[in-house]
């Protein structure tokens, strides 16, 4: 079996085996068991087939790494042809406990690519006719605000909660539309330990995310560091950094 893909909204890994490709969701008190082997390309989803591909490279190679052409656009289209027509929101995401980012989507996806993306606040600023405008305006604060925050900054504040007065002083000056507040459920008491692992108990998942509990510790996987693993059913048997929560 690979690891093939993930679902960073509801939580989920996607298996491909010789009966084809298995969602494994990854709720809460979800027993994991599969030790890590070797690494290569994830292949291509296609229909809900996998079409293999033994390159070296991972999680994808060159011929299978696919690049959103809408997530480098600043305005000036980079398609043949614009067509983001549909309305776009004009968004502020914030990660516990200060990091703070800017981004667009279309707008009856906005919740959506919040969780997403794991935000714990987010807040809807403007509305653009198109995704052109839209970006041209992201543009424009991002010169102010980033427009990306890194999984490690996320994984940092995953024990945290959001500066109230950071993100309030945020929102005095843009007028937001609508604001969101989300909880993931991890409930830890503290930072959990960086780790490439797929065996242990599911806390919960927030974005691409993993929280698992094992031998006392919480680990925080990101799941995109898993996609081309070849995995066997058993328990990774490594010997794992613990968290001081361990000793306690």
């Amino acid at each position: 079996m690979q690891i093939v893909g993930y679902d960073a909204l509801d939580g989920g890994l996607l298996l491909s085996g010789g009966d084809g490709v298995d969602y494994v969701a990854l709720d809460e008190g979800t027993a994991l068991s599969y030790a890590l082997g070797e690494r290569h390309c994830a292949g291509t989803l296609h229909d809900g087939e996998h079409v293999a591909c033994d390159a070296a490279d991972a999680p994808y190679c060159r011929d299978h790494r696919s690049t959103w052409v809408c997530a480098r656009c600043t305005g000036t289209c980079l398609k043949d042809e614009m067509d983001c027509f549909d309305d776009h929101a004009v968004y502020l995401a914030a990660f516990a406990p200060d990091r703070f980012k800017v981004g667009v989507t279309k707008l009856w996806r906005l919740e959506t690519r919040l969780r997403e993306q794991g935000a714990d606040r987010g807040a809807h600023i403007r509305t653009a006719e198109d995704g052109r405008i839209a970006r041209e305006i992201e543009a424009g604060i991002a010169r102010e605000i980033p427009d990306r925050v890194r999984v490690p900054e996320k994984r940092r504040g995953l024990h945290r909660s959001v500066d109230d007065g950071a993100w309030d002083a945020l929102l005095a000056e843009f007028d937001p539309i609508e604001t969101f507040s989300f909880d993931y459920g991890l409930d830890l008491a503290a930072r959990p330990v960086a780790e490439t692992i797929a065996a242990g108990t599911v806390r919960g998942t927030k974005g691409r995310l993993l929280v698992l509990d094992r031998a006392g510790s919480a680990y925080a996987v990101d799941m995109r560091d898993l996609v081309g693993y070849e995995v066997e059913p058993g328990r990774d048997g490594r010997d794992l950094q613990s968290s001081l929560g361990a000793f306690g």
